[in-house]
């Protein structure tokens, strides 16, 4: 299976392949890191739906589908199977809590390094899920021989606090292509135009998939207040998900259909952050978003719950708002800092905040070949 015997292949267990930010972290590292000593060999779910397929295997790379994780016995089995025959001696597991499903399959099949990668966190609002994830959270470390996260408080959150302190827990930033993103007038313009946005609108941006992690129904209260006190102001939301019909009948609810567009799953996000004049993210909980750091990448005023790491934050500029204020005070606190905000070229400070995926990669690549 591996052709070439100096290149180390990386199973990355993905699970279920929608788009999120998530897959968006792993194809950054993927497509900088230097893929003649390290390829990239994705196994995921066989429902997933946004692989990109055409790309991974112009870089070198495998997708290998499985079936999802909620069939446990088959999952073990195929998963297994794959592990033994790929011969991998590194397997990366991103699928948080349920890592404990793919590190067991890992394990079986003797792969002798087994990380397990903290994502995210939970909420009690998700009482469903953050029960479920409770419940496996203690066996986190069971299968893994290692441990990495995206931000201290995802590391603490899986893998306890004790462990985070002993300096068990490796500090893998979701690091970006600082360049992609940095502001562009000429882009602004340009995307403003295609989207139908006049230069007067005032536009209030969010990237993510319509889930109750993500809060829209919160945001599209919140740009109703910012909509009653501007019309001229447009609310732009891309991603997919299984609520999104559900905002949207919220949309029609209050009137605003001419005032919010649903783009969809999209591949031009360093496009639409240009675009955009603030970027809002009231998450119930996070990890550490990529979206927030592209979007500060693109000089963009941000504005982001509390629930999520404080290491999100790149730029003085960006503002954390608690969940528990109302959406008259976000809308408030959103035009009282869009008044005076000027866009400037911030990668600098994004580089300085370890977020640039040049120097990123090459760690993560000594890591593996040190591994």
């Amino acid at each position: 299976m591996v052709k070439n015997p100096n290149v180390v292949r990386v199973a990355q267990i993905m699970g279920k392949w929608l788009g999120g930010g998530v897959e968006a972290v792993v194809m950054n590292y993927y497509r900088h890191i230097d893929r003649n000593k390290i390829q990239f060999d994705f196994i995921c779910d066989e429902d997933s739906t946004c692989i990109p397929k055409e790309e991974i295997e112009k870089l070198g790379g495998k997708i290998i589908l499985i079936p999802p994780y909620q069939k446990v016995f088959k999952y073990h089995k195929e998963l297994k199977k794959v592990l033994k025959e790929g011969n991998y001696k590194i397997v990366h597991s991103h699928i948080n809590a349920l890592s404990v499903f793919s590190l067991w399959a890992a394990k079986s099949a003797k792969v002798p390094v087994r990380i397990a990668h903290s994502h995210s966190t939970s909420n009690k609002k998700e009482w469903k899920k953050t029960l479920l994830k409770n419940i496996l959270r203690p066996f986190s470390k069971v299968f893994a021989t290692d441990y990495f996260c995206c931000s201290e408080l995802a590391g603490r959150w899986l893998f306890g606090n004790k462990t985070y302190d002993k300096g068990k827990v490796y500090l893998l930033n979701n690091a970006i292509d600082v360049d992609k993103f940095k502001y562009n007038e000429k882009v602004r313009k340009g995307k403003r135009k295609e989207l139908n946005i006049k230069d007067k609108d005032l536009v209030i941006g969010h990237i993510g998939r319509f889930v109750k992690q993500k809060n829209h129904e919160f945001l599209i209260d919140i740009f109703n207040e910012i909509y009653k006190q501007n019309k001229n102001t447009i609310l732009l939301l891309a991603g997919e998900g299984p609520l999104k019909e559900e905002i949207e009948q919220k949309v029609k609810d209050l009137n605003l259909e001419k005032s919010v567009k649903f783009l969809g799953q999209r591949n031009d996000a360093n496009e639409l952050y240009q675009a955009m004049d603030a970027f809002v993210l009231p998450s119930l909980y996070e990890g550490l978003p990529v979206v927030g750091v592209e979007a500060q990448a693109a000089g963009l005023p941000c504005f982001f719950s509390t629930d999520m790491t404080k290491e999100t934050k790149v730029l003085k500029t960006t503002k954390f708002i608690e969940l528990t204020e109302s959406p008259q005070k976000w809308a408030s606190k959103i035009l009282k800092e869009l008044k005076n905000y000027k866009r400037i070229d911030t990668t600098q400070e994004i580089t300085g905040n370890k977020f640039n995926i040049e120097k990123e990669s090459e760690k993560l690549e000594q890591k593996y070949i040190k591994f």
